[in-house]
This record gives structure tokens, sequence and C-alpha cells, in this order.
């Protein structure tokens, strides 16, 4: 059985155990446990502090986690970034008062910067030989010029709201971050298998997530064009039509170029355009 670490509590849950039943697994985290055992796969999940995550992995407690990359990355264990996941997206980034005079890093000479990552902001500042003072703190790190802890601080931004509230803004980003599976390296070859199996249902998981099914009617003499925007995952599929000349197409088109697509399949005549969520897509 593989044992899986997640965060217990907040976004980073959320969307782990989200993601977790969206690849066909049954779990139960009744009443806030701080584990169980999915009814219908051989895993075994943990519930736990984001920041003991890669902890936990290390020793082997957990054989693989879902962890903020950022987390990975301070904690510096000595442990295998196996895939991101693409959610619960974020930056790590420098914020000064807003009326300071900022230019360029070198404006962060000298000063003293309050964080909760002190590995990470240690590891920039050492590579844009920038001599700042790291005052580490847990929590509330926006306060800190605020109240005179610190001159600046180095914190996660999401929308920037955080940031604007308390009279700060954002000049550095050092880290773009989200959620990643990360697993021990001395895997048995029994758990690497059950890990193979939750990687190739994560991949049909999010290989759907970033693709549209889409349907869509056309005259016969513009399917050559078509087939240009539309490749599908071999090629698309063309079913005549009762009307003579006419056929329908059937194929798959990316997230991020949707619109832009159907723009131009509206030029080469396309109508009656349906698009579809695809749950699960196997590659």
């Amino acid at each position: 059985m593989l044992k899986i670490a997640v965060q217990k509590s907040g976004r980073l849950y959320e969307d782990s155990v989200k993601l977790l039943k969206e690849c066909g697994i049954e779990l139960n985290n009744g009443n806030k446990q701080l584990k169980t055992i999915a009814s219908n796969f051989p895993l075994e999940i943990f519930f736990l502090r984001d920041d003991d995550i890669p902890q936990y992995v290390f020793d082997g407690v957990a054989d693989v986690g879902i962890v903020g990359e950022n987390v990975l990355l301070e904690k510096q264990k000595d442990i295998k970034l196996i895939r991101r996941l693409g959610f619960s997206k974020c930056r790590l980034s420098i914020a000064v008062p807003k009326a300071a005079v900022y230019n360029s890093i070198a404006d962060l000479q000298g000063l003293k910067i309050a964080t909760s990552y002190a590995g990470i902001l240690q590891d920039f500042l050492n590579r844009n030989q920038c001599n700042a003072e790291i005052h580490e703190i847990s929590g509330s790190v926006e306060i800190a010029p605020g109240i005179g802890l610190a001159d600046a601080i180095c914190d996660l931004v999401s929308s920037g709201s955080t940031l604007f509230t308390n009279g700060l803004k954002e000049v550095e980003t050092i880290l773009y971050s989200e959620a990643v599976l990360a697993a021990n390296n001395y895997l048995s070859a029994e758990k690497q298998q059950v890990l193979d199996k939750l990687l190739f249902r994560i991949n049909a998981v999010k290989a759907a997530k970033n693709n549209k099914y889409i349907m869509l009617n056309a005259p016969n003499h513009q399917l050559k064009n078509i087939f240009t925007l539309l490749p599908g995952m071999k090629s698309p599929t063309v079913v005549p039509l009762a009307e003579e000349g006419w056929s329908s197409v059937q194929s798959v088109v990316k997230e991020n170029e949707f619109w832009e697509v159907i723009e131009k399949l509206k030029v080469f005549e396309a109508e009656g355009i349906i698009v579809l969520p695809i749950e699960k897509m196997v590659v």
C-alpha cells in the first residue's frame, strides 16, 4: 500500500482531495481524521501540516506527498519532485512599503527583510550579490514593515490584495510555485508500481482538463483547412451528413487555444459548433 501525505486543511487540502477523487479514488475523511484508507485503491492518506510533509516523505513515514513547491524548495529534503500538478499556484515575492523608492535589487542592499522562506530568499540574495538582513518569522509576515520589524517582506502572493491592504507593493518575484507530487527516493518495487498507477490516473485527469471535445458541421471543400486547426489526438473523426457536401467533424482542441481556434473555424464556414468538457483522456 502506498502512503500519501496531503495538507490537512486549506486550499491545498481541497484541491488535493479533489484530484484524488477525480482519479476515481474513494476516501473518507469524516470528522477530520488524520489518516484514512481508500476503499478502492491501495492508498493510505495522511493529513498533515504543509510544512511537515517533506520531512515525513524524507523519513519514509509517507511514501509520497502533495505539497507546495515553495515548501519543497525551502525544506531542502532529499526527496524527488515527480510531477507538477497545476493547482494552488502562487508566487514568492519581495514587497516594500508603497512609499518606498525601488528601482532594482540593489535597493534591497542593507535592508531587513522579514520572511518565512529564509532559505529561498538567501539563495536569491546570494545569486544577485545583495547583502540584506533576513528576519525569519512564521505567519503574519505582511505586517512586519508596519510595526517596524522589517523594511521589506518576502512572502507568498496570489491576488496581491493582502499586500495592498497592508500598504505594500510587490517589487521582485523570486519563485513561481504550484502544488507538486514529491516522493521518497527509496520506494519498494511494489510501492513504485502503485505510484505508477496513480500517476497514470493523474495524467489522464490533467490531460482532460487541458483539452475540450469539439463537434461541428462543415462543407466538404473546407475540411482540409479545418483539419489544420483540429488535428485531434491522431486525426479528426469525420462523418458524412444527410445533406450532400457536408460532414460532421469531431476532435479535441487545447484549452489555451480554444477561442483562437473557434474564430478560425468560423472563417472556414464551420457551423453548429459544440464544445464539451472531457472527464478523462488517456494518451
